[in-house]
């Protein structure tokens, strides 16, 4: 959603975020003429924004091909004619004008500079904007500088993405940072593409925006250290990388289509409607329904604040799967965000709950677990990086993300428990394990975890 804007006399700059994915997307308006950086999937916000200021769409900026969202770029150009403008690197594969080091545009009395960035991916820009007495007053950083961090250096390394070494592209965000942004005037206001909890960094502020002063002072990746030690701090402790994020690159570099057109063209069925065996069930109703009664095989990715995000990691971009909500209006909303990760098309059907849902799911017993923990076989389902206190003896460690190619791993001797950091996760991987282990007794720890302290090392 919009947030309040920042404007200097002769310029305005409205933030739009989606907090599912930490996204943060830019309209900067100044006269009649709007630019847009680094859209959603959905275009109609901007479309919004430009109709209330009686202004129009003419350009189009993407800092980069995005991994973790699919822009709306390509659509907004057909719908508006405006220009779209990407570094040359990209290699895009629709129609753009090239946006590089000396490349400006003209908007209204301001102009918009690109500076090559690359270090995140290796075709990354950022963005000036030139106030009308040629001042610099902002700074677009797509993935390239967060508030407090830095882009991952470590997302193009399969082939299918260009097969960059993260070291060396970590070596050339050393570059771009120290070369590039950090030699800005401090009062320059920074505008990411990304604020907290996103997966293309790993210690991003809660703050939206800053400034170069700030960040010079307090952004760790920042501060005086060689090109040897910025390399090491900052491949330490990424997080996991999504399934789908090379899936969105590619997406981006072509242009998706249509959103709503596509959203449409998924296939309704009927909650009666027999499923095709063998094809995976996301249901995104509440952890307790579920267990109540759900459908043989059905994985429960509850539809929360990061449904897209979990989707995209357990979910791989090949596959296919139905959709079960418990509403029209719940089926509605997680159909959209599937689409934000560009997985409408893996969707063979979507469908409202059935009224039959022969299987069920036990409920834990958590005095015995606090009790007796040594009788069961605990799957701890946390990231890497969350499990250095773990909080059972001997439990197995199997993130989320690869539990659903490792759960054969799994001993069923004794029942096994699954726990996570506060309940979501958690009942997504007892689901995937009760599906792909029939007979065996699985139990979610849930939100009773967090009565749980870390075991002494």
């Amino acid at each position: 959603m919009p947030l309040p804007s920042s404007s200097t006399p002769a310029v305005q700059i409205q933030q739009f975020y989606d907090k599912g994915l930490a996204h943060a997307s830019y309209a900067i308006r100044a006269g009649r003429q709007v630019a847009i950086i680094d859209p959603g999937r959905d275009p109609q916000p901007y479309y919004d924004f430009a109709d209330e200021h009686e202004a129009e769409i003419v350009a189009v900026i993407e800092t980069h091909p995005h991994a973790d969202f699919v822009s709306s770029h390509l659509e907004i150009a057909q719908e508006t004619d405006a220009t779209i403008y990407c570094s040359k690197l990209v290699g895009a594969r629709y129609p753009h004008r090239k946006f590089d080091d000396g490349d400006r545009i003209k908007l209204g009395t301001v102009e918009l500079h690109a500076l090559n960035t690359p270090g995140h991916s290796p075709d990354s820009i950022s963005v000036l904007l030139m106030d009308d007495l040629a001042q610099t007053r902002a700074v677009f950083t797509g993935d390239t500088l967060f508030v407090g961090d830095v882009g991952r250096p470590d997302l193009r390394e399969d082939e299918a993405t260009g097969g960059h070494a993260r070291e060396a592209l970590a070596a050339q965000l050393y570059t771009s940072l120290r070369q590039k942004l950090m030699a800005l005037p401090a009062s320059t206001r920074v505008y990411p593409a990304h604020g907290p909890g996103s997966l293309c960094g790993k210690t991003t502020s809660p703050d939206l925006d800053s400034t170069i002063g700030k960040e010079l002072a307090t952004n760790y990746a920042l501060q005086p250290m060689s090109e040897e030690e910025f390399i090491k701090v900052l491949l330490e402790d990424q997080p996991f990388m999504p399934k789908y994020f090379g899936h969105d690159v590619q997406l981006n570099k072509q242009g998706a289509p249509n959103f709503e057109d596509s959203v449409r063209a998924v296939p309704r069925l009927p909650s009666s409607a027999a499923l095709a065996p063998g094809v995976l069930i996301v249901d995104t109703r509440p952890a307790a329904k579920f267990r109540a009664g759900h459908l043989p095989g059905a994985i429960n990715l509850q539809d929360g604040g990061k449904f897209e995000t979990w989707l995209g990691s357990v979910v791989g971009p090949q596959e296919k799967f139905y959709l079960l909500a418990d509403t029209q209006i719940q089926l509605d909303a997680v159909l959209r965000k599937t689409a934000k990760i560009g997985y409408e098309g893996n969707i063979k059907g979507a469908l409202l709950a059935p009224s039959a849902q022969p299987a069920k799911s036990p409920t834990v017993d958590v005095a015995a677990v606090h009790q007796h923990p040594e009788q069961f076989t605990i799957v701890d389902i946390r990231n890497r990086t969350e499990a250095h206190d773990p909080l059972f003896t001997n439990a197995l460690l199997i993130p989320l993300p690869e539990l659903r190619e490792r759960v054969g791993e799994i001993p069923t001797d004794k029942p096994v428990l699954v726990h996570c950091a506060g309940g979501y996760r958690s009942a997504a991987g007892a689901s995937i394990i009760e599906a792909a282990r029939p007979g065996a007794a699985v139990f979610d720890l849930g939100e009773a975890v967090t009565k749980f302290v870390p075991v002494a090392g």
